[in-house]
């Protein structure tokens, strides 16, 4: 995971920083150097400036003798040039040729005719070289042409050396160098230390991950609390996973022995009867006609039981089909409080349910329906003692209609109450049963746009309110 990570970011951010530092790097001397030049080149021009205000105040009876007089001022200023450790001061002929320097030779190995030419083509007269000698000294040159008539001398050059200026130059260079190193390195430093802040935490989720595959659901990242890290929310949300899967592995063991429990009371009496049946040759013996009955009632309820199972896992997964159609909500009611009376009535309990008299017309799938209605009252039976009483309720709102089924039994603890409507879940009050029933109610209300409310007192009873929206006839 470093290496992925650290090699993406070395291939973005650091190649794009490398590169913006070698362009202002280059950008940076570039400017700096031509600086240097520039302000060299300004000076040599304010020299050649100083002496054509000199030359212009030289005058005489003639244009002959004028012209004369400033040939001889130029080369007494050549002869006398005060800065010559600086400078070389040349005059030049009309063709370029050296007539008088302040070194007393004629330049050989050190000019070019390159500033002069460049003077002859430019408007203002000024013309500049940057060269090497035949020493290999670099050096600059200016040339400019004379403004004013002085015999043979047609133009004024300057020449001096860059070493100085190449000194600097370097030392420019070095330092923007290690600029642009600590630059870097700190760019690099900062980007792993980014890195290493992200890759760290991410090798946990991922060794975490890895151990929740394995299924070892009780590891735990550790997390600080911090809302604004992405890093922190990731190893809460992973916890929270683990921990849901945690429950979820819980609740399938729980359910598998329930199930498993609940399907080998039923099949252990049907063996039973069976080895008994075996014996018996009088199918008019009355423990022959019990044993029938018994198994025929631990069928049904194996069959019932295996429904309920399939009917939770099609409405999970979407397979199963709803024909939903015009009903009467108090003729469907009805009908299930009747198949559940005689059941009623065998347990000891006492059943309250006043029939509305106007019919209640709601859009739902009657099978559907019938199996909410039957599940509900089914658990209302299962959890009260003889005596007891079970209230229905039915009534019409402005936009639903409810059905209430109240029951005076055991009640469900406060802690249990948020999770009987979880798959599997099977409460610390709970009876026999596959832990699914709620669950299965829940999703077909769910499935008909419906609600399901549980509200219980631990040790007086239960009460459960379905809603479901009342049909208007387009």
């Amino acid at each position: 995971m470093r290496s992925g990570i650290t090699r993406r970011w070395l291939r973005g951010n650091l190649l794009i920083t490398v590169l913006l530092v070698l362009l202002a790097e280059t950008m940076f001397l570039y400017n700096y150097t031509r600086s240097y030049y520039n302000s060299v080149q300004q000076t040599m021009y304010r020299r050649f400036s100083s002496v054509s205000g000199q030359l212009k105040m030289y005058t005489g009876d003639t244009v002959q003798s004028t012209a004369a007089t400033r040939s001889v001022a130029l080369r007494r200023m050549v002869e006398q040039f005060a800065d010559k450790d600086k400078y070389e001061f040349m005059l030049l002929d009309s063709y370029g040729g050296v007539i008088a320097s302040s070194s007393g030779t004629n330049a050989d190995g050190i000019v070019t005719g390159i500033d002069f030419e460049q003077a002859q083509e430019a408007s203002d007269g000024l013309g500049v070289a940057v060269y090497r000698t035949q020493s290999g000294e670099l050096v600059m040159a200016a040339c400019y042409l004379v403004p004013y008539a002085a015999e043979d001398v047609a133009a004024m050059r300057l020449v001096t050396s860059l070493t100085l200026v190449g000194a600097q130059i370097k030392n420019a260079i070095a330092v923007s160098v290690v600029i642009a190193a600590v630059i870097l390195a700190f760019t690099v430093m900062s980007g792993l230390y980014f890195i290493r802040s992200i890759v760290v935490p991410l090798g946990q989720v991922e060794r975490t991950a890895a151990s929740i595959a394995r299924g070892e659901l009780d590891v735990r990242l550790p997390v600080t609390g911090n809302e604004h890290d992405e890093v922190d929310r990731l190893r809460g949300t992973i916890n929270q996973m683990a921990e849901g899967l945690e429950e979820t592995e819980k609740m399938k063991n729980e359910f598998i022995s329930s199930v498993s429990h609940e399907l080998r009371t039923p099949l252990t009496s049907i063996r039973g009867w069976v080895e008994t049946l075996r014996t018996l040759d009088d199918p008019a013996d009355e423990n022959y006609r019990k044993g029938l009955e018994i198994i025929n009632n631990e069928t049904g309820r194996l069959y019932n039981m295996v429904e309920e199972l399939l009917d939770f896992s099609r409405l999970q997964n979407g397979r199963i089909r709803m024909d939903c159609r015009p009903l009467d909500l108090v003729a469907e009611l009805t009908d299930a409080v009747l198949f559940c009376e005689a059941r009623i009535q065998r347990e000891g309990l006492v059943l309250s349910y006043t029939e509305p008299e106007e019919m209640i017309p709601v859009y739902a799938d009657p099978d559907r329906l019938r199996q909410v209605f039957i599940n509900i009252m089914d658990n209302a039976i299962k959890y009260s003692a003889p005596g007891g009483r079970i209230t229905v309720k039915l009534w019409a709102g402005e936009y639903k209609a409810f059905a209430e089924i109240i029951d005076q039994g055991r009640g469900i603890p406060p802690e249990d109450l948020e999770n009987v409507k979880t798959k599997f879940y099977k409460g610390s009050n709970s009876v026999r049963g596959s832990g699914i029933g709620l669950a299965l109610v829940d999703s077909i209300m769910t499935a008909l746009d419906g609600t399901m409310d549980i509200k219980s007192t631990l040790g007086r009873g239960t009460v459960v309110t379905l809603g479901l929206p009342l049909y208007h006839k387009a």
